[in-house]
């Protein structure tokens, strides 16, 4: 692809997901703005903060939205992640975010493509691995035991999240294991974003004696034929720097970085 064609990719992701929100809302979730800024809130085990721009704020204005988070989250006691964009405005955001006690996390690669020459594709898997899509709470909780395996930390909030989810809205999410008998190997979960034509994939960790067979692939794959069927036309990721050269050779195209800012009280 040309640079035209990225920077086309990226307008569209910045005016259909960036400013992101979950639609219908789940039990308990709440969202709210505070001027540019959308936040949402119960939705992980933490606030969220993110939008299409920051409406031109500079300075000592920029100073003000960004220390109002800090004490909006420091009375509710809560952690809180900035969503901090590569082409975000002003260049000095991530300085200032640092100075207020945000803390930068490992960067991520936003890759976007399209969704037609990966669905139709069949999805191929190890011998011994089927992909099957879940909804109950059970299976929600042997995700997080492999995401607790391949992570080191607890990741208990993942299934409460992805439960709301699916509460919600069931049409708006799809959750897809990969499993080897009993045992799930690796997870990844597609969202149809409501008023766009994007799906934006999600998971994808993979427990390390699994790793380099495909099953990460065969989880895009499929994954996207669900995006297909629902008319979705373009897939997004969050890259980490071990997925990323997948999925370009999949044919997705670097058109950003994002880097999680997290405030912790």
């Amino acid at each position: 692809m040309t640079d035209l064609d990225a920077t086309t990719l990226r307008e569209a992701y910045d005016n259909q997901l960036k400013a992101w929100a979950p639609d219908p809302l789940p039990e308990g979730v709440t969202v709210e703005r505070d001027g540019p800024l959308v936040r949402i809130l119960g939705l992980d085990h933490g606030g969220f903060l993110t939008y299409r721009d920051l409406g031109g704020l500079t300075g000592a204005a920029l100073d003000a939205l960004i220390v109002r988070q800090v004490e909006f989250f420091r009375a509710r006691g809560e952690s809180v992640e900035w969503k901090l964009h590569g082409h975000d405005e002003p260049a000095d955001l991530p300085d200032r975010l640092r100075a207020a006690g945000f803390v930068p996390e490992e960067r991520e690669t936003v890759v976007i493509g399209p969704v037609a020459p990966l669905a139709a594709t069949l999805p191929v898997t190890p011998e011994g691995v089927r992909l099957r899509e879940v909804t109950a709470r059970a299976d929600l909780e042997r995700i997080v035991v492999m995401e607790e395996e391949v992570w080191g930390e607890s990741r208990g909030h993942l299934a409460d999240g992805l439960e709301k989810e699916i509460a919600a809205d069931p049409q708006s999410i799809t959750v897809v294991v990969a499993e080897a008998g009993e045992t799930v190997v690796s997870a990844g979960w597609v969202r149809y974003v409501a008023g766009t034509g994007f799906a934006t994939l999600w998971g994808g960790s993979t427990l390390a004696q699994w790793r380099r067979r495909g099953i990460y692939r065969a989880l895009v794959g499929y994954r996207a034929r669900l995006a297909a069927q629902r008319g979705r036309t373009l897939l997004q990721v969050d890259a980490s720097e071990d997925s990323r050269p997948i999925l370009q050779r999949l044919g997705l195209v670097p058109v950003t970085t994002t880097t999680p800012y997290i405030y912790t009280p």
